[in-house]
């Protein structure tokens, strides 16, 4: 089975797929074995570690990571135990191709708050990124078994797309279908179903997920793309053709239009 697109064109829904690094969750409090405190009542050093963090994170989402890796470096200067510092540092390092780093700093996170599910996420993906589909797998199951995790949708999507890469189809669709459920509204989600269920020539279920996103405001060349061959393999054309041509005006340099352009719909 071909791999499976995971479609992270879009900078939010890209993100997304990364969990907040700029302050301990409930379950990472709980598992430091402290109570949570006000911000009046906080440490002085989990104070200071945590404004770095706030900083580092703005400085990460605009690309500037060698200034966020700086703010890092500060923030566990101030408390060397925060765990969302090591847990943002390893996603610098991933951006910045060290893997090796990036792993060392997601198990520090782990290691000083193992029931924070975003860093168990973050080691997941980066496995999967690298082709771990076994132990990325496990890191998803680990963050989709912590306590009153916020994230299980972002979870089970990358769990999906990970166990599609892997050639696992039924339990890709199992962890997609449970994405959806959650999140019906994700666009990631609403592509990666329907690009399986085309692989696995379901059409009408295809249709289903590929036309709710390409009547939304998030559809692009690739869901648009998808669309025009789920069409065409249940014989609408005059709705294939619609989608052809807003591929072609709409994104007009893109491969997809290309391919339109030159009818490799079965490619």
């Amino acid at each position: 089975m071909k791999p499976i697109l995971t479609w992270l064109l879009l900078g939010a829904a890209a993100a997304s797929l990364f969990g907040c690094a700029s302050r301990p969750s409930e379950p990472e409090v709980a598992a430091s074995g402290k109570e949570w405190v006000t911000e009046s009542d906080e440490p002085e050093a989990q104070r200071r570690a945590r404004l770095r963090i706030e900083l580092a994170s703005g400085y990460f989402e605009k690309g500037q990571v060698t200034v966020a890796l700086d703010e890092v470096k500060q923030a566990l200067a101030a408390d060397p135990n925060y765990a969302p510092a090591h847990n943002l540092r390893g996603l610098i390092y991933l951006r910045l191709k060290e893997p090796k780093l990036a792993e060392a700093s997601f198990l520090q996170a782990i290691k000083l708050a193992p029931r924070d599910g975003d860093s168990w996420h973050n080691l997941g993906w980066m496995h999967c990124e690298a082709g771990k589909h076994a132990d990325a797998i496990a890191a998803f199951g680990k963050a989709l078994q912590t306590p009153q995790y916020a994230a299980a949708s972002r979870t089970w999507m990358s769990q999906g797309i990970c166990q599609a890469r892997a050639g696992q189809p039924l339990e890709a669709e199992r962890s997609l279908l449970r994405a959806f459920e959650l999140d019906p509204a994700n666009p990631i989600v609403s592509y990666n179903l329907a690009s399986l269920l085309m692989q696995r020539r379901e059409y009408q279920r295809a249709q289903f997920y590929i036309r709710r996103l390409n009547n939304s405001e998030l559809a692009n060349a690739e869901s648009l793309w998808l669309g025009v061959r789920v069409e065409r393999k249940l014989n609408q054309l005059g709705t294939a053709r619609q989608l052809g041509e807003q591929l072609r005006i709409r994104y007009p340099e893109s491969q997809e239009a290309a391919n339109y352009e030159r009818g490799a719909f079965d490619d």
